[in-house]
C-alpha cells in the first residue's frame, strides 16, 4: 500500500463518520420535533447560542438566590422560552436556511415575548385591581389571546401537533362551556392566562423551579462522556455473554435513561450503536429496533430523574422526591428485569453468542473512569439525604460534573495525552472551558420544549378545573365500571395511552394525573399508585401502536418495519402493562407500608414472576440451549404466565401457588429436554 492510500484511509473513515452522523441526525429531525432546529453559524450562532446560556444562568440564579413573586418568575419565564424557541424552532420541517428567520417568526416572536412580559412588569399592579375592570381593559386581554395563541404554535413547532390537538379540544369546550353560560370570552382568558389555574399551575411551577436545574445538570453530564461510559460499560459486563448486545441495549439504555427526558432521543442516541451490533449478531431487524426502543422507553421510569415526572409527582403528592424514587426503584428495575429476560431467552432460542473479548472494553480499565459516577452519586446523596433543596442539590451536582471534567483532563495528561485505545476507556474528548458554555447552551435549548409542553399541559389542566370536566369523566368512568376496580383500572390504562401518544413524558404525566389519577383515587386506589398507575401507561404509549414514535425511530436505524417494530416493543415491555395493575391492586410493590422483610420476599418472588412471563411469551427458556425447530405448548406457555403474573401479585397464597406453576413447567421443560436429548443419542 502506498502512502496515497495511506493518507486515504482515514479521509474515508472520517466520511463515514460524518455520513452515519447526517443519518442519526435525519432520524432525530424526523421522529423528534426538538432536533428539528435552525441552522445557525458564526455570528448569529454565537449570538444564540450566549443567548441560550444566559438563559441557562438566569434559570439557575431564580430557583437559587431569587425571590420574585410566583406571577413574575413565571411569566417572565415564559417570556424569555418564547425569544428562545422562535430563534431555535422553524415554522415547518425543512423549512430552514443558514442564518435565517422569516419576518413572520419575528412578528410573532416579539408579540409573544410582549405578552408575556406586559404580564411580568403588571403583576403588582394587576394583583390589586378589580377583576371587573382587568376584564373590560383591551390590552389585557389581548396581551391573554396573543400570548396563548404564541405559546401554542411554539408549542407544533418544538413538541408536535398530538398535545396541541388535545390542548384545542380542551380549549374549544371551555370557550363553549362560558359562552352557554352567558360569561364573556375574556373570562376564559382571565383564567387560563393569568389565573394560577391555566398556564402558571403546577406544571410551569416545577418546571422553572426544579426541572430546568436538572436539564442543565444532564447537559453537563453529557459533556463528562458518561453516556459513552455507561455504552462501554454495559458491553464490558455483559457483550460477551449470549446475544449480547441486545444485553448491553437493555443496560446502556437504563442507565442513559437516567438523564434524559426523552424516548426517541435515547433510542436514537444509544441506538445508533447498539442496534447495528444486534443485527451482526444475528438479532432480526425489528426485534433489534424493539429492544432499544423499549429499554430508552424505560429509562423515563428509571430514578432518579424519570423524564423530569419525579419533580411533578412529588409537587402534586406534598412528598419529598426522595420519597418518590425509592418507591420507582423496584417496578423501573422489574420493567428492565423484562426486557432483559426476554432479549436473553431470544439469544437462546436462536443460538446467538456473544462478542469476544477483543471487541469489548476491559472493566479495570474502565473503572479508572469511574469518577464520572461522582455527580450522580453527589445528586443521589443529597436529594435522599433531604437535608438540602433539590435545586441546590443539582447546582451542587452540577460543580461536581465541572471538577469531573478537570479530572477527566488530568487523568488524560498522566497517561501522556496519547488517544486511548480498545478497551482502554470510553472516549478521547478533553474537557475544555468552553464545554461549560456549549453545556449552558445545550441545557437551556433542552429546556425549550419541556417549558413549552409543561405550560400547554397547565392549560389543558386549567380547561379541566374551570370546567369542571375532569369531574365529569371521573364520574362517567366510575359509573361505567360499575365499582369493579380491574374494570376501572382498564379503562384509565386505555385513556392514558390514548393521550400519552405523542406526548413528551412531562406533559404526559401532567395530563394524567389532572383527568386519569383521581379516578383510581376515587375508587380506593391509594394516591401514590394511582399516579404512578397514569405516568407508565403515558409512557408506554411511546412504544404503542399505531403511534410509538420511539418504536418508529428504532426502526428508521434497523431498516425494520414500524409497525412490527412497535408490536415486538410492546411484548418486550409487557412489564410496564403488568406492574401498574399490580401495584394498584397491591401497593406492596411501591413500598407503601412494607416492612423490609415483606420487601425483600416481593422482590424475589417477582423476579422468579418475571421470568416465568418472559418464558411464556418467548416459550422458551434457558435451560435449553437450542429451541430451533422445537416448539412449546400453548399449554405450558399460558400456566407459565399464570403462574408469573401470581407470583409478581404480592400476597403469601399467591406466591405459593405461583412457584407451584412455574417450577411444574420448568420441570416439564427440562424432563422433555433430557428425554429428547436420549432419544438423540
Amino acid at each position: 500500500m502506498d502512502n496515497k492510500d495511506m493518507n486515504m484511509m482515514p479521509e474515508s473513515a472520517e466520511a463515514e463518520k460524518q455520513a452515519a452522523a447526517a443519518d442519526l441526525d435525519a432520524i432525530m429531525r424526523k421522529y423528534d420535533r426538538e432536533s428539528n432546529v435552525r441552522i445557525w453559524v458564526g455570528k448569529p450562532k454565537i449570538f444564540v447560542g450566549i443567548i441560550l446560556a444566559v438563559f441557562s444562568l438566569y434559570c439557575m440564579y431564580v430557583t437559587l438566590f431569587a425571590n420574585f413573586l410566583d406571577q413574575v418568575r413565571l411569566s417572565s419565564f415564559l417570556g424569555l422560552v418564547i425569544i428562545m424557541g422562535y430563534l431555535t424552532y422553524p415554522a415547518k420541517k425543512g423549512h430552514v436556511k443558514v442564518n435565517h428567520m422569516p419576518w413572520y417568526d419575528i412578528v410573532l416572536m416579539i408579540l409573544g415575548a410582549a405578552a408575556f412580559f406586559y404580564y411580568t412588569f403588571r403583576a403588582p399592579a394587576l394583583m390589586t385591581t378589580r377583576i371587573k375592570t382587568k376584564l373590560t381593559d383591551p390590552v389585557y386581554i389581548t396581551a391573554g389571546i396573543v400570548g396563548i395563541v404564541v405559546l401554542c404554535e411554539l408549542c407544533r413547532r418544538s413538541v408536535g401537533l398530538p398535545i396541541l390537538c388535545v390542548a384545542g379540544l380542551f380549549l374549544s369546550y371551555t370557550i363553549y362551556f362560558y359562552v352557554k353560560d352567558g360569561k364573556l370570552l375574556s373570562n376564559v382568558v382571565h383564567e387560563l392566562f393569568y389565573n394560577e389555574n391555566g398556564l402558571l399551575s403546577t406544571p410551569l411551577n416545577v418546571c422553572s423551579k426544579y426541572i430546568v436545574v436538572f436539564i442543565i445538570f444532564g447537559a453537563f453530564l453529557e459533556k463528562t462522556g458518561i453516556s459513552e461510559f455507561f455504552i462501554a460499560l454495559a458491553n464490558g459486563l455483559t457483550g460477551r455473554f449470549a446475544g449480547g448486545p441486545a444485553k448491553v441495549a437493555v443496560i446502556s439504555s437504563a442507565l442513559c435513561g437516567m438523564v434524559s427526558g426523552s424516548s426517541v432521543g435515547n433510542t436514537v442516541t444509544t441506538g445508533s450503536i447498539t442496534i447495528p451490533m444486534m443485527k451482526k449478531t444475528g438479532y432480526d431487524k425489528n426485534f433489534s429496533g424493539a429492544v432499544e426502543a423499549a429499554a430508552s422507553t424505560g429509562g423515563q421510569i428509571m430514578p432518579p430523574i424519570m423524564g423530569a415526572a419525579a419533580f411533578l409527582m412529588a409537587d402534586y403528592l406534598g412528598v419529598p422526591y426522595s420519597d418518590i424514587i425509592v418507591r420507582a426503584i423496584l417496578p423501573a428495575c422489574l420493567y428492565f428485569l423484562g426486557v432483559f429476560l426476554s432479549v436473553h431467552l431470544e439469544a437462546k432460542r436462536l443460538g446467538l453468542k456473544g462478542l469476544s473479548r477483543e471487541q469489548l472494553p476491559r472493566i479495570r480499565e474502565l473503572m479508572k473512569e469511574s469518577y464520572l459516577l461522582l455527580p450522580l452519586a453527589i445528586l443521589i446523596y443529597l436529594v435522599c439525604s433531604n437535608t438540602k433543596t433539590m435545586q441546590f442539590s443539582a447546582a451542587v451536582s452540577i460543580l461536581a460534573t465541572i471538577a469531573v471534567g478537570v479530572i477527566s483532563n488530568i487523568h488524560r495528561n498522566i497517561r501522556h495525552g496519547k488517544p486511548l485505545q480498545t478497551g482502554e476507556g470510553t472516549h478521547n474528548q478533553r474537557f475544555r472551558p468552553v464545554n461549560v458554555f456549549e453545556a449552558l447552551e445545550n441545557g437551556g435549548r433542552s429546556c425549550i420544549s419541556v417549558a413549552v409542553a409543561c405550560g400547554v399541559a397547565g392549560l389543558i389542566c386549567g380547561c379541566l378545573t374551570v370546567t369542571g370536566l375532569a369531574s365529569t369523566v371521573i364520574n362517567a368512568i366510575v359509573t361505567v365500571s360499575q365499582g369493579k376496580l380491574f374494570l376501572g383500572l382498564l379503562l384509565t390504562m386505555i385513556c392514558c395511552i390514548i393521550l400519552g401518544m405523542g406526548l413528551p413524558t412531562t406533559a404526559t404525566y401532567c395530563i394524567m394525573a389532572s383527568t386519569c389519577a383521581p379516578i383510581l383515587f376515587k375508587m380506593d386506589v391509594p394516591l401514590l399508585a394511582a399516579h404512578f398507575f397514569v405516568f407508565y401507561y403515558g409512557i408506554v404509549a411511546d412504544i404503542t401502536p399505531p403511534v410509538a414514535l420511539a418504536a418508529y425511530a428504532g426502526s428508521a436505524i434497523s431498516g425494520g418495519s414500524p409497525m412490527k417494530t412497535g408490536v415486538n416493543a410492546t411484548r418486550l415491555a409487557i412489564a410496564g402493562f403488568i406492574i401498574p395493575f399490580i401495584f394498584a391492586l397491591s401497593p406492596d410493590m411501591l413500598l407503601i407500608n412494607a416492612t423490609w422483610q415483606d420487601v425483600l420476599l416481593i422482590t424475589v418472588t417477582s423476579i422468579i414472576g418475571m421470568y416465568g412471563v418472559t418464558f411464556g411469551l418467548s416459550g422458551f427458556h434457558s435451560f435449553e440451549m437450542s429451541g430451533q425447530g422445537r416448539v412449546v405448548g400453548y399449554v405450558q406457555r399460558i400456566i407459565s404466565i399464570a403462574g408469573g403474573l401470581l407470583l409478581i401479585y404480592p400476597g403469601i397464597l399467591t406466591d405459593i401457588i405461583g412457584v407451584a406453576l412455574v417450577g411444574a413447567v420448568l420441570i416439564w421443560r427440562r424432563i422433555s429436554s433430557s428425554g429428547k436429548n436420549k432419544i438423540k443419542t
